[in-house]
């Protein structure tokens, strides 16, 4: 690939509009950086374009400023609500900063105008409609006839198909920073720190403290693997770190994480405990560290996570925390993605955290329901590494994982069906009588509580209330069924003892014919005048006859 060297904004072969280049030298952008002076000119000679830079390297700057100069050159009078330019990001986040760069640069032309679209509003819904449409619906509504841009710090497969799908013969530019060789492969920034840390489950969260109360001064990033664990860590860090600004932020936040994410931005110093929502793109001011407390999904996440620091020519680390059984992730990533990591040491902390903030669950409801969410979600978000052979399930220890999570009893979940832990101690206590510290949250718990013990004793009382009422259909059949079992045994005891009766008789008539007693007409009116013989009574006497 073709070096392209830094120059000055005038240098450019094609010139830039003399507003443009104001609000260049305002913003304090004197010189470009390689993928700006290597896109641009594509851009503004009608070339669609895939770039691949680092993180930090000016990707915005980029594409803003050819669809400024772009929209600046038509000749054609625009038409009331017509569409010049869309830009397409992954997070709102994202898309709020770029608005923010982009005004810089339409603010000195009245002719143009801008508007922010956000989505999220109802996730579940957003979710089910980019399953059954994805991107490709938004791209087939553009005209054929247009100017497309594609910028990321990876090219991954997803990345591809947007290119194939979206771009026509596209100029591909993978551009490098000042001072690395052309054959290098790198990924990260240069100036970028690359670290990583092997501790055990039960170890890691006393490092991740010890670590952020010896760099209180400092900006960091903390990324966690799903939003419950955010919630729970955020609030344990809030407890523990003292003296600290520290804010939390993930994606089923709704109306609250631009606050947040704007507050962060203008801190000198403080923590921002967050997900992958803001690996991509996001530009902080002068973030220190950026720390994993759990590797990523994707190993290009990683990339995108560590880019958070170390941007446009600043120093910045990155700290990634692995168990024993993931060293070898290290060296996947030095293959996979060119992004080489050497090792720090685990510090030596006296203080173990953990039983404090099993403490703040049993004395909080809150937080222990909060534990317990977050092991559930770290142990599925797990299950789906994109990595498997590294990150395998079945060689977690659950164990260690519970004390890490300073559980106080093992969740129910299917991943634990049939395990068994008996070294792990749960905690001598009914947890559901462990109360909210919100007063008012106890009293709508305990209000739940006594609606369903209510509820229960009603439910079994209208069960035996059923079960023994006379007039019930149940109760009739029963019924029924008993006076006819009755009945039928003994309607069977009058025929057996009729029957009985009959056969006597007959004999004593037999025997006293037999000896004369009566004649022949009176033993056969005898019989004419007895009960209707059954076919029992028949044998019987056809016996008898035998036996004379």
């Amino acid at each position: 690939m073709e070096h392209v060297t830094e120059g000055s904004w005038e240098s450019l072969s094609v010139p830039l509009h003399p507003r443009v280049l104001g609000v260049l030298r305002e913003l304090g952008f004197r010189y470009m950086t390689p993928v700006q002076s290597a896109t641009i000119p594509l851009f503004l000679k009608n070339k669609d374009v895939a770039a691949e830079a680092v993180t930090g390297s000016g990707k915005t700057l980029a594409f803003v400023i050819p669809i400024v100069e772009i929209l600046l050159r038509r000749e054609e009078k625009w038409k009331k609500s017509q569409v010049g330019a869309i830009i397409i990001t992954p997070t709102r986040e994202l898309a709020v900063q770029i608005d923010e760069v982009l005004s810089c640069f339409t603010k000195p032309f009245p002719q143009l105008s801008q508007i922010l679209w956000i989505g999220g509003r109802n996730p579940g819904e957003d979710v089910a409609r980019f399953k059954a449409h994805g991107i490709n619906t938004i791209l087939e509504f553009l005209p054929k006839q247009r100017r497309t841009g594609l910028f990321s710090a990876t090219q991954t497969q997803e990345v591809e198909n947007l290119v194939r799908a979206g771009l026509r013969n596209p100029v591909r530019i993978a551009v490098k920073e000042k001072g690395v060789a052309a054959s290098s492969t790198q990924k990260t920034p240069s100036r970028l720190r690359n670290h990583y840390m092997i501790c055990k489950a039960d170890e890691k969260f006393n490092q991740l403290v010890h670590f952020l109360h010896n760099h209180k001064q400092e900006k960091h990033l903390v990324f966690f693997s799903t939003c419950a664990c955010v919630e729970y860590y955020g609030k344990a860090l809030e407890a523990l770190v003292k003296g600290v600004e520290i804010m939390c932020i993930h994606g089923k936040m709704k109306y609250k994480r631009n606050k947040i994410f704007m507050g962060f931005r203008k801190l000198q110093s403080g923590i921002l405990v967050c997900t992958d929502v803001m690996a991509r793109g996001i530009d902080i001011p002068e973030v220190n560290w950026v720390l994993q407390y759990d590797p990523p999904s994707s190993a290009s996440a990683f990339v995108h996570r560590c880019g958070r620091t170390a941007r446009i020519g600043h120093h910045g680390s990155a700290l990634v925390f692995l168990l024993p059984m993931e060293e070898s992730y290290v060296k996947f990533l030095a293959i996979n993605q060119k992004c080489p990591l050497q090792e720090m040491e685990r510090q030596d902390t006296t203080t173990d955290l953990l039983p404090t903030l099993r403490s703040m669950a049993l004395a909080d409801r809150a937080v222990y329901e909060k534990g317990m969410r977050a092991f559930v979600s770290y142990v599925q978000a797990y299950a789906k590494h994109e990595c498997s052979l590294i990150f395998r399930l079945k060689d977690l220890d659950f164990t260690a994982l519970a004390r890490g999570f300073a559980l106080l009893k093992m969740p129910k979940m299917p991943e634990l069906r049939g395990k068994q832990f008996p070294e792990f101690v749960p905690a001598d206590i009914n947890t559901d009588t462990i109360p909210f510290k919100d007063k008012v949250r106890e009293k709508q718990r305990q209000k739940l509580l006594e609606q369903q013990r209510k509820e229960k004793t009603e439910n079994e009382g209208r069960r035996k209330f059923m079960k023994n009422k006379p007039w019930s259909k149940q109760a009739k059949k029963k019924e029924k069924k008993k006076r006819n079992e009755k009945r039928k045994k003994e309607e069977d005891s009058d025929i057996e003892d009729e029957d009985m009766e009959e056969l006597l008789n007959d004999t004593r008539l037999l025997k006293k014919f037999k000896k004369g007693k009566i004649t022949e007409e009176e033993f056969e009116k005898g019989l004419l005048t007895s009960a209707k013989r059954s076919s029992r009574t028949d044998l019987g006497m056809a016996d008898l006859e035998d036996d004379c």
